[in-house]
């Protein structure tokens, strides 16, 4: 099992004049890379075969362009735990920044207990993401008193507009997501989906539904630094969805028209930086401190760096307030956060995610902390 204790020899056995960081080949490899070298290390991509020319060649460092130094090329994603990739990381003093990629195409418990190879943020809660472990993100959140949408246990119980999140049959880590007002739509709709093998029996047994909440959806991306025991705005943003933006930008008759031979999906293919009315920051802030209290009852030292919480802005009775529906225990996926202003106030200048990132690790090296921020 990797223990704390490995870690922190793994570290001490670095070279700390010469660190590499390193991250999975997708989500926010480009932006984690850019930061890196913004700020003096070297970077390496660990990518799977067929889908490497991203890192290999269009984002290469050549000739004072591109942010990628070396690449590590595996079969599938899945043998970065392998030995032999393992010791290159290792041999490059490598700090490993950690995405969804990671935890989706990995397995838990290889990461938890074979990758020998420090990583920054919170190793253990990951998996805290996922809807079907105990104390998962929703315990956070009830734990920390932030808003979240109600939760029917019992699918003859509901009462109003629910989402049904469940997973796809084929792409377990894709959504394969419907609506529901009712028991009868409810099992209209999942009868509809198993018999197409959309999804499966057991995934909708493990399904969440959760009251779908009317109002603004907004991202919140936040950056607690363990070295400043201070919480980070690094930016807001809301998600592009197919196939529903496409639905959604069509004439009412005509969505009625077209959901007759497609139904909606919520595949995530990019973000659009969006910006909140500064009398919401005050709120935005507390229920991100809320959650990093938390995380520390929870699992010490609780969260690390970059993790984000993802919801609606409602207006009830004359009044704004947030839900909150998902949560990222990681880097998010957008590198677009950037271009909303609110690391700008604090910095002076807008940074991206991978240069914070870049940032607090160039801190723990000069105060001889990497372990206060590795696991």
């Amino acid at each position: 099992m990797v223990t704390q204790e490995k870690i922190k020899k793994v570290l001490e056995s670095y070279d700390k004049s010469n660190l590499t960081i390193g991250t999975l080949g997708g989500h926010s490899a480009l932006d984690v890379c850019r930061g890196a070298k913004l700020h003096g290390f070297k970077t390496v991509v660990v990518c799977e075969k067929g889908r490497e020319k991203t890192y290999e060649r269009y984002y290469k460092s050549r000739n004072g362009k591109g942010i990628i130094d070396e690449i590590i090329l595996v079969d599938k994603f899945k043998d970065i735990v392998k030995k032999d990739v393992q010791e290159k990381l290792r041999e490059l003093n490598t700090i490993f920044i950690h995405n969804r990629y990671f935890w989706v195409y990995c397995n838990f418990k290889e990461i938890e207990n074979k990758f020998n190879v420090p990583i920054f943020g919170t190793r253990n809660m990951l998996k805290l993401e996922e809807r079907d472990i105990a104390k998962n993100q929703y315990y956070i959140l009830q734990k920390a008193g932030i808003r979240i949408p109600k939760i029917f246990k019992n699918a003859k119980k509901i009462d109003r507009a629910v989402i049904v999140k469940v997973a796809e049959a084929k792409r377990g880590y894709e959504r394969a997501f419907f609506f529901a007002d009712s028991y009868k739509t409810y099992k209209k709709k999942s009868s509809s989906l198993l018999n197409k093998k959309i999804i499966n029996k057991k995934d909708l047994n493990k399904a969440v539904i959760e009251e779908y909440v009317i109002g603004a959806h907004v991202n919140f991306n936040y950056f607690y630094s363990v070295l400043d025991e201070e919480l980070e705005l690094m930016g807001t943003d809301t998600r592009r969805q197919t196939n529903l933006d496409g639905l959604i930008r069509m004439p009412a008759t005509d969505q009625l028209a077209a959901l007759k031979f497609v139904k909606p999906k919520m595949i995530e293919t990019g973000h659009v930086a969006v910006t909140v009315k500064e009398s919401l920051l005050e709120k935005i802030f507390g229920i991100g401190e809320k959650f990093v209290a938390a995380t520390k009852k929870l699992n010490k030292p609780g969260i690390i760096g970059p993790f984000a919480l993802q919801g609606a802005v409602v207006a009830e009775e004359g009044k704004e307030d947030i839900v909150i529906f998902d949560v990222s225990m990681r880097i998010p996926g957008s590198p677009g956060t950037m271009f909303t202003p609110y690391s700008g106030y604090l910095y002076h200048k807008s940074i991206s995610y991978g240069e914070r990132i870049a940032m607090e690790i160039k801190k723990a090296v000069k105060n001889d902390k990497l372990g206060l921020i590795c696991t």
